[in-house]
């Protein structure tokens, strides 16, 4: 039997989370070791996955499949394919930085309402998260995603409600209120997309008689899988209500800034960048993978819905004061764009969708954990508190700068590629909706630069004055996220050789070709 790689590599995490919080109380500092370590084994085995998959070979690789709740037919089953070991790999990349980044977040405080603040709880919730993200990309048993899909909320309320960021302004009491207000948001509006999600799960079960994705494919390609129309739009909508609410995409959206405000700045980056990837990846896999027909049929509204994200995210973001609130608007401006992409339905559109969930997972956590470095000196999240950082903390300044470039897609950082892509893909298939998306590039540069204006540029504050520049530990931080976006802004080929693969099988699931190009006969 070989090694399974792939049940390792989500395992590691786990036991890291196990570890971490079984550390003494007193011994604080070595349990944020023990988490960085753990977390580093991770991407260690993330990277030795990446290696061993063969992009040309079939669909799901370095499978495992044992026998679970036989009497229900659920497995556990795994694989991963080209899209699943690119977002993996993001996951297993960006955990060290949050972790590094959050290394005080969990510190003891000594205030009216909180007189401890469990440091080894919060980098153990970290860890399972990571676990719990890693096992749903590589899932391929749809019982299995399902609870794993729920799961990862019970980590993510305690991280949101219990570790909120300092930098709020108002008593104790209030902050704790909302943070609790937040905590709750995010788990009631996800709980409601698992819970009609688990009705389209028993649903299919009940058509297909099986769980599998590999049997469902099977059984369709014998012609042994007999679906009604109407149940198959039924079933996916089911699916994709749940995934819309975790991506998250507008109307579905109103607890992202929330959760993202009231968190510290990683666990926001975990939120943004890593988790809400979940429901992206979903689309892809489940809704287009198990609903062909059902997925045809919704583009035309799925793709209003995501031009009203891009369009309605960028311009909400224009009109922020406070920095994290405005990035979390931007976040789903930009997850309409992998929205767009993915139901474009042409091979481009959906490279450039699946690149998009890498390359904004490393941009928005170089530009949220910087921002996030600024805030705990400052103690404020609001814009118009700061002014004039560039002169007394150049480097800070700078690395804000970049990873606002990155987020705007300025070319030759790697959101430009997967954007271009994006907006290629969409033009060949659909020329109004390329259009239209087209103005969230532009209002993109405007968030972007004005944010950056009115905290770095001007006259120099008092209250920033005396403001240090980034840290040895800060630096660890920024320095890679930004080098990685660099790297794969010049050459991504090492990402497009993986997922381009993997998109053609989706295009084979839906059977969709790319459209040919008008080219007029010559005279």
């Amino acid at each position: 039997m070989s090694f399974p790689l792939l049940t390792a590599t989500a395992a590691l995490p786990a036991i890291g989370a196990i570890a971490t919080a079984a550390v003494p109380a007193a011994r604080r500092t070595a349990a944020k070791w023990l988490a960085l370590l753990f977390s580093l084994g991770t991407l260690v085995l993330a990277a030795v996955l990446f290696l061993r998959f063969e992009p040309g070979g079939d669909r799901y690789q370095l499978t495992e499949s044992r026998a679970w709740i036989a009497d229900f037919g659920v497995r556990y089953e795994l694989g991963v394919d080209g899209i699943g070991v690119a977002l993996l790999g993001l996951t297993a990349l960006l955990i060290p930085f949050v972790i590094v980044a959050a290394w005080h977040d969990a510190d003891p405080l000594e205030t009216k309402s909180t007189r401890w603040r469990p440091t080894q709880g919060f980098f153990a919730l970290i860890l399972m998260v990571e676990a719990m993200v890693i096992l749903s990309f590589v899932a391929t048993d749809v019982f299995l995603f399902y609870i794993l899909f729920e799961a990862m909320l019970i980590p993510m309320y305690f991280l949101i409600g219990g570790f909120g960021d300092r930098a709020h302004a108002g008593s104790d009491e209030s902050a704790a209120t909302q943070r609790s207000y937040a905590a709750v948001k995010f788990l009631l509006y996800n709980l409601a997309g698992g819970l009609i999600m688990l009705a389209a799960v028993i649903g299919l079960y009940v058509v297909a008689g099986s769980f599998s994705l590999s049997e469902i494919a099977e059984a369709r390609a014998n012609g042994s899988l007999e679906m009604a129309t109407s149940t198959e739009r039924w079933l996916f909508l089911g699916f994709f209500f749940a995934f819309a609410v975790k991506a998250p995409l507008w109307p579905l959206h109103t607890w992202l800034p929330n959760a993202m405000g009231e968190a510290t700045a990683p666990v926001a980056v975990l939120i943004t960048a890593i988790v809400d990837k979940v429901g992206t990846f979903a689309m892809l896999r489940f809704c287009l993978g198990l609903f062909p027909e059902a997925s045809k049929w919704a583009t035309p509204v799925v793709i209003t819905l995501a031009l009203i994200s891009i369009v309605y995210g960028a311009l909400l973001a224009v009109g922020q004061r406070d920095i994290k609130r405005l990035i979390a608007y931007a976040s789903i401006s930009h997850f309409g764009f992998i929205v767009l992409g993915i139901f474009a339905m042409t091979s481009q559109g959906q490279s450039g969708a699946t690149l998009y969930m890498v390359n904004h997972g490393i941009s928005t956590a170089a530009l949220l954990l910087v921002a996030g470095f600024l805030i705990t000196r400052r103690g404020s999240r609001l814009i118009a508190d700061y002014g004039g950082v560039q002169k007394v903390a150049p480097v800070l300044a700078g690395t804000f700068l970049i990873g606002g470039l990155a987020t705007l897609s300025l070319p030759g950082l790697a959101p430009f590629v997967s954007e271009f892509l994006v907006l290629v893909g969409t033009f060949s298939a659909y020329p109004v909706a390329g259009i239209i998306a087209t103005s969230g590039i532009v209002l993109a540069a405007l968030y972007v630069l004005v944010l950056y204006q009115r905290t770095m540029t001007g006259p120099v504050q008092e209250s920033v004055r005396s403001m240090p520049d980034l840290r040895a530990r800060e630096l660890a931080v920024a320095v890679p996220l930004i080098a990685v976006l660099i790297f794969l802004g010049v050459f991504p080929k090492p990402l497009t050789e993986v997922v381009n693969p993997a998109v053609e099988h989706t295009m084979s699931d839906v059977q969709k070709k790319d459209p040919q190009p008008e080219v007029e006969a010559a005279k």
